[in-house]
């Protein structure tokens, strides 16, 4: 047995554990596969006051919640967690633990969790549990902790029942109702994905163009027209008694004298109530004369929103619901009023408060059974029976307490499905197809179900829309009734898709370019592809929001897209940390590169860390998936170990190079790859499967690499290829779509867009980093040297940095630049991230007049805040054959202005970077709102604490 050492306090004793900060983790995340709440706990003093340390904690704790003793911690068995606690554990340990308690008290089976220090921070600890439903999972790590500072203080004024209570109740609120909880369960057993869309029963089925919608048993499939009819019960009558069906007399009526005169017309005894009412309320039945029709005229009334009454002639017998999905029976239910069963002991208010002590009930459809509700309508029902509240009726007596047998009142159901004779069956199939539901209650009056009502007696006396499923699925007596499969199996068939492709795309540099390069493959294949990215989001080429859109909550806008039918997602370091992915899994990952950015932010300190957190997506890849990634990138190529698809290796190595063998080995032994080839007609790019090799495309045949020069889209296109082969896409879809993918604005704004003016060519590229910039400045260098003229080309790049990245980061984007330029000129973001006025611009210029001094290139360095009048002066400056680079923050503005020194500014007229068919556009317009969006990959300012475990 382990016991911990108790640390000397620093101090006397103030304990309180803090929050320092809280996330919410939708989907997979650097924490766990599934949705997580991630607490940042300040333990304080308490850090040195172990468990074991303090006199009578755990007794206390387990006391209030006994299905701790449950939990097996570490220990793999009942009872670890309570070990220990006698052993001596952290208190954020404890609040994990209790997290997870509250929640499964609350009936969310939720088991998994974790506590990690924080590096760097002593006391500090990272708490990470799960949970079903995002309020509840927050509200129990809040309760958890106050409860466990109010265990260490014993803190009188702090009431542990009230706090139950108050949390019992948001569970209450925010709890499915069973109907909806029971199409969820089946819809996840069969692995179909959803998402709540709003706080009540509006849930999403599936993905994309495969989606469904349920709100309780209304489905997507629901007709309004026949809700409309189900609506109007005198409508309903009419139309099953004009069938043939059996239906009670009945009449519409809005007045008193109307109902009265309508009752005595249909004959005593009669039913009054609402035409357009619901679940009981407001029915009157057994209405023997005029007198007790006039009673219940005002009763019906409240409960009818157009102040339109249906009296109907009143059939005796027991109530049954007869539930029908698709057209075929699936349940049918005996509903018994609420009532109490007479002992000759107890009085009937006390038999009241026996029967709803019951754990079964509730207060409305929290649980599988209601409380009953002793109100005025309850008081005279008894009276009417011959007793009073405070009467002690005789064993065995039932005492009724409503007339209806809705659930929803404190009725009782007996499960009947075996029991009905094939004619009611039938009847009541045939109800729900003329009415035209999908799902359809139909209410039966009738002495036995058992025997045909044509015999017996009886009628239809109503046809529900979105009937409730509690009384099927949770039968007071009998067998519950699987009613959610027919449902799933009306919205999603035997073989019927539920999930659309995900290709999840992350990386340094490359992510937006090889996103785009394979969206336009698929493009070409006819699909409706939804594309997140820095820019934004775009559904089947039309762009819908423009912001920065590489988070998860643009992720699931894409999957909710009822068009999208095959979804390519970039993924961001920030959004990946704030949130997790946003979604459960995709079936590709690509991974470009690990490169020297964001470090320092958010707790990522290393390269280690960073591809830690971009791993993420190569987790999230399922067996039956791939994972694509860079065999170049150390970082990226170690990935392998956490994939449970199949890996597709793409790299630009040599073929006699250590990693070319590598692959050439993975290969053998079931792994693809996307590699170049040279030979004397240049570079070939070729998919490797097995030991067999097919051709692809010449990469100086590709628009976007430059005749081979632009080498970081040479890998781009190899990290495309790679994730459409793996997608399934024929090769001659792949070498079409790779062939005719142009770095053109309208085709991929602000990724090497070139444009002439004044007979010089200008690059305009989102370069925002260190190995962008050395990639961009060894692609001018091959492109330059490619035509002939490198002793002649002046070289000008304009150049900026993101404000919230290291110092040295931003002193190494100018000496890349001084390295590759003839002239630098140095400009400042718009969003200046916490720092001031020319702050970065210095630490640029300094990276520079360093490289230069030290033998680089550059030869003038300037510094031009404003980007458009850095852009200017560039333009200004520029010479015939000169090559301009602008990497710019806002490119759409950069490309409007660009486009202004052309002589091909006239309304109307085209960049010769345009393609044939090509619509007009223009950047300034397709772009416009680009420019109040922070360009950061999806991220939020940080909170007061980073931490990492």
């Amino acid at each position: 047995m382990t016991v911990v050492e108790i640390p000397q306090a620093p101090g006397p004793i103030e304990p309180s554990l803090r929050i320092r900060s809280t996330r919410v983790y939708r989907g997979p995340n650097v924490w766990s596969y599934e949705p997580a709440i991630h607490l940042v706990l300040d333990l304080g003093v308490l850090e040195y006051y172990p468990t074991h340390a303090l006199p009578g904690f755990t007794e206390a704790l387990v006391e209030l919640f006994p299905g701790l003793q449950r939990h097996s911690c570490s220990r793999g068995r009942e009872g670890g967690f309570i070990e220990r606690l006698h052993e001596g554990t952290w208190l954020g340990h404890v609040a994990e633990h209790l997290a997870l308690q509250l929640q499964q008290e609350a009936g969310h089976d939720v088991r998994r969790g974790k506590t990690r220090g924080v590096e760097d921070r002593e006391g500090w600890y990272n708490v990470i549990f799960a949970f079903l439903d995002e309020s509840v999972g927050l509200a129990a790590g809040e309760l958890a902790v106050n409860i466990v500072n109010h265990l260490v203080q014993n803190n009188p004024e702090f009431d542990v029942e009230a706090e139950l209570e108050r949390f019992h109740n948001l569970v209450q609120r925010k709890a499915f109702g069973p109907s909806t909880q029971a199409i969820i369960e089946e819809a996840v057993s069969r692995d179909i994905p959803w998402t709540r869309l709003n706080g009540a029963s509006l849930v999403q089925l599936g993905q994309g163009v495969h989606a469904q919608r349920i709100r309780a048993t209304m489905t997507s499939r629901t007709p309004a027209l026949a809700v409309d009819i189900a609506g109007d019960k005198n409508l309903t009558v009419k139309l099953l008694g004009s069938a043939g069906l059996p239906v009670p007399k009945s009449d519409v009526v809005r007045t008193m004298e109307g109902t009265v005169e309508a009752a005595k017309e249909i004959g005593f005894p009669v039913v009054v109530k609402p035409l357009d009412g619901n679940h009981g309320r407001g029915v009157c039945l057994n209405l023997q004369n005029e007198d007790d029709v006039r009673e219940a005229y005002p009763i019906a009334l409240a409960q009818s929103r157009r102040g339109v009454l249906q009296v109907e002639s009143f059939v005796t017998g027991k109530d049954y619901r007869c539930l029908i999905i698709d057209g075929r029976m699936a349940a049918i239910a005996e509903r018994v009023p609420a009532h109490v069963m007479g002992d000759g002991e107890h009085t009937v208010a006390e038999l009241v408060d026996i029967t709803n002590a019951d754990p079964r009930r509730g207060y409305g459809h929290e649980k599988v059974l209601t409380r009953i509700k002793v109100d005025d309508a309850a008081r005279e029902l008894v009276e009417e029976q011959g007793y009073a509240m405070d009467a002690v009726p005789e064993a065995g007596v039932m005492v009724k307490l409503a007339l209806t047998g809705n659930m929803s009142t404190g009725g009782i159901s007996i499960d009947r499905t075996m029991d009905a004779h094939p004619d009611n069956v039938e009847i009541a199939e045939e109800a729900a197809r003329l009415i035209g539901l999908d799902v359809a209650g139909i209410d039966f009056i009738c002495p036995d179900i058992t025997v045909p009502v044509r015999e017996s007696g009886g009628a239809i006396c109503e046809v529900n829309a979105a009937p409730g499923f509690r009384m099927h699925t949770h039968p007071t007596v009998g067998e519950p009734q699987f009613i959610a499969k027919p449902v799933v199996d009306l919205l999603f068939p035997p073989g019927t898709p539920s999930r659309v492709p995900i290709v999840a795309v992350t990386g340094t540099n490359g992510k937006t370019t090889t996103s785009r390069m394979l969206a336009h493959v698929m493009k070409g294949l006819g699909k409706k592809v939804g594309m997140t990215s820095t820019d934004g989001i775009i559904v089947d080429e039309r762009l819908l929001i423009t912001r920065d859109a590489s988070g998860p909550k643009s992720a699931k806008m894409v999957l909710q897209n009822p068009r999208v039918d095959f979804a390519i997602l970039e993924v961001a370091r920030g959004g990946i940390l704030r949130e997790g992915l946003g979604y459960d899994r995709n079936d590709i990952a690509v991974v470009t590169n690990i490169q020297n950015d964001h470090l320092g932010m958010r707790g990522v300190k290393s390269l280690k860390d960073l591809a830690d957190v971009k791993q993420v997506i190569v987790e999230a890849v399922p067996r039956d998936g791939f994972a694509v990634l860079n065999a170049d990138d150390p970082y990226v190529r170690k990935m392998r170990r956490v994939c449970r698809g199949t890996i597709v290796w793409f790299s630009m190595d040599a073929p006699d190079s250590r990693v070319r063998q590598f692959i050439d080995e993975r290969c053998v032994r079931g792994d693809r790859a996307v590699v170049l080839e040279p030979t004397d007609k240049g570079e070939m790019i070729v998919l490797k499967q097995g030991r067999r090799s097919m051709q692809l495309a010449w990469t100086h045949l590709l628009p976007s690499t430059f005749n081979g020069a632009a080498r970081m889209n040479v890998a781009n296109a190899l990290a495309a290829a790679g994730a459409a082969f793996a997608a399934g896409v024929p090769l001659h879809d792949i070498r079409q779509g790779l062939r005719t993918f142009t770095t053109s604005y309208y085709l991929s704004p602000g990724r090497l867009n070139r444009i002439e003016v004044d007979h010089a060519e200008v690059f305009v590229d989102y370069c925002h980093n260190p190995a962008g910039l050395e990639l961009l400045g060894e692609f001018v260098d091959r492109y330059v040297s490619g035509k002939n003229r490198a002793q002649t080309v002046r070289r000008t790049v304009v150049v900026g940095a993101a404000g919230d990245r290291r110092d040295q980061d931003i002193r190494e984007m100018g000496e890349l630049a001084a390295k590759w330029f003839d002239t630098v000129i140095i400009r400042e973001d718009e969003n200046l991230r916490r720092r001031a006025p020319g702050e970065a611009a210095k630490l640029i210029e300094e990276g520079a007049r360093a490289a230069a001094e030290a033998g680089g290139r550059a030869t003038k360095i300037i510094t031009v805040l404003d980007e458009l009048e850095a852009t200017n002066a560039a333009l200004d400056a520029a010479r015939p054959n000169d090559v301009v680079v602008i990497c710019a923050d806002k490119h759409a503005r950069v490309m409007a202005t660009v486009e202004e020194r052309t002589h091909l500014a006239a309304p109307g007229a085209h960049t010769q970077d345009d393609q044939p068919g090509d619509p007009d556009f223009s950047p300034d317009e397709r772009f416009a709102s680009a420019d109040v969006d922070d360009p950061a990959g999806d991220v939020v300012p940080p909170v007061a604490t980073d931490t990492q475990g």
